[in-house]
Order: C-alpha cells, then structure tokens, then sequence
C-alpha cells in the first residue's frame, strides 16, 4: 500500500528529512557544532549574489557514499570533500567557460581537479576548506537542473541558503 511505504513523519521509507540531513552535516562535516556549520554559511552567504540557493549533496548529506556505500570519511578524517551547489542565474556568471559541462546551464565542481574554473570564488573555497579542513567543491546550475535531481531524480541534498525554485 502506499501509505505503508510513508514513514511516521510522512517521508518515503529511505529518504531522509531535511532536519536528518542537516543533523547529518553537522554531525559528519562539523564535528556536531552547529555554530561551525552557521559560520559556514554566513561565510557563503557574504559572496554569493542575492537571490541564489545554496545545497550541500554528497556523503556528508547522506552520510554514506554513492559509488559504494563506504561511510563518510572512510579513508580517514578530512578525506571526504564537502559539495556545494550554488544555485541560481546570476552565480554562473562566476565560471569561465570551460567551467561548464552545458554552458550557461550547468558547471563544473570548482575543486582540486578543476581550480581555476571560477577565479572570484577562489578565495570562497580556500577560505571554506580551511574552515573544515577537508576538500570543498562549488558547482553551479540553473533551479531546474536541481529541480531536476533532487525531485526527479531523487538525488537528495540539504537546502543551506534560500530554498530551490525560489531564485
């Protein structure tokens, strides 16, 4: 039945809430503080252009890894990268145009592999990953692309700044 694939608190069974992913974060990405993870965001917040969402996905929000399913930090303390996605119109003004897989639409993570994709938010990730001590990576995209895998695709992610759909 349908009903009997509802959780308690009216999630699906295996989607977590948006308070489960946020105690995962802070738990997982900032050792339990809540102020760190405030901090975090206040940093964020000081450079991203008004109007733009911000999400965290990866392990940190789920607490395990995609590919395998290996815990979060599993090769170690600081080992698993921490993924930003700023979401909006105006933030992909940020990125040079090989910093896209669809451009204008859709960018690359800002990250080890790729650091020199969005020169202004250079000094944001140095500063973010200092803060965590941990790799951090900032991509870009359009709401619907996020729309598209957060609610389509059921990939989950933690809404940190504003809300998806509402940039």
């Amino acid at each position: 039945m349908a009903d009997e694939a509802k959780e308690s608190d009216g999630c699906e069974k295996g989607k977590l809430s948006e308070e489960e992913m946020r105690e995962n974060v802070v738990r997982l990405a900032f050792g339990g503080d809540a102020r760190r993870y405030e901090e975090f965001c206040e940093v964020v917040r000081g450079v991203i252009p008004e109007g733009t969402a911000v999400v965290m996905r990866g392990s940190a929000v789920t607490g395990e890894r995609w590919k395998d399913g290996a815990p979060f930090d599993a090769d170690g303390p600081g080992t698993s990268d921490l993924d930003l996605t700023f979401v909006g119109d105006e933030v992909l003004s940020f990125y040079i145009l090989d910093g896209f897989y669809l451009p204008g639409v859709h960018t690359k993570p800002l990250s080890e592999k790729d650091p020199d994709i969005a020169p202004d938010l250079i000094p944001l990730r140095e500063k973010l990953v200092a803060m965590v001590n941990r790799p951090v990576n900032i991509q870009a995209t359009r709401n619907f692309v996020m729309q598209l895998r957060g609610d389509w695709l059921g990939q989950p992610y933690l809404s940190m700044i504003g809300k998806v759909g509402d940039s």
